[in-house]
């Protein structure tokens, strides 16, 4: 009987225009991300991973998620519950980070220092992100570099002398005296992304050493 039914044998689509296909993929990036994060707690957990790879990871996917779920939140997707629910994701402790919106290793101290501590996060990642896209326009960096020092100024355990508030002052002092649509050469953009990497490890150094 079947071999007379060659509907059958046709792929299923789940879209059929491009608005859906941009659906059906903001769903699967928002699922994606869940996943990795849940896996990421469990690595964490099992001392898989430093407490320093773990705390940036997980940093840079609740800013990620928080853009996902945007895109799919709605009538259907009211909050991520509906979401887990719908596709039977077993993620609890993914869950819980995003209902704290801060990685584990950063104490809620219900005041303004763990939002500085994310804050600080979030910009090194983004800064640096955007490097690594060869984004290298003054005007595309400066601002995210001055609210990283601003940021950074306001966080009382960070010493007057931490080498970080120096290589961003340095590096925001430079972009000062460009102008506007002044790029940063290959050479530039190489040692400040170094200088940047270089400042987030320090800064994950101390979180765990205060």
């Amino acid at each position: 009987m079947q071999d007379n039914r060659p509907e059958l044998y046709e792929e299923v689509k789940l879209y059929r225009q491009a608005r859906e296909r941009e659906k059906y993929d903001n769903m699967a990036d928002l699922f994606a991300l869940v996943s990795t994060l849940q896996n990421l707690e469990k690595a964490y957990i099992r001392d898989c991973i430093t407490p320093q790879e773990y705390t940036a990871a997980c940093s840079k996917l609740l800013v990620q998620y928080k853009v996902a779920f945007k895109l799919v939140q709605g009538d259907e997707f009211p909050t991520i519950d509906s979401f887990v629910r719908k596709f039977r994701l077993d993620c609890p402790a993914a869950l819980e980070r995003i209902r704290e919106d801060r990685p584990i290793t950063i104490r809620d101290d219900k005041g303004n220092t763990s939002k500085c501590i994310a804050d600080i996060v979030s910009m090194f990642i983004t800064i640096m992100d955007k490097l690594r896209l060869e984004i290298r326009a003054m005007d595309d960096l400066q601002p995210e570099l001055r609210d990283l020092l601003d940021t950074m100024n306001r966080l009382s355990l960070i010493p007057d002398n931490f080498e970080g508030k120096e290589k961003v002052s340095n590096w925001l002092a430079t972009l000062n005296a460009m102008q506007a649509s002044d790029d940063l050469t290959e050479s530039q953009v190489r040692q400040l992304l170094f200088d940047l990497e270089s400042s987030y490890s320090a800064f994950n150094n101390l979180l765990h050493t205060t």
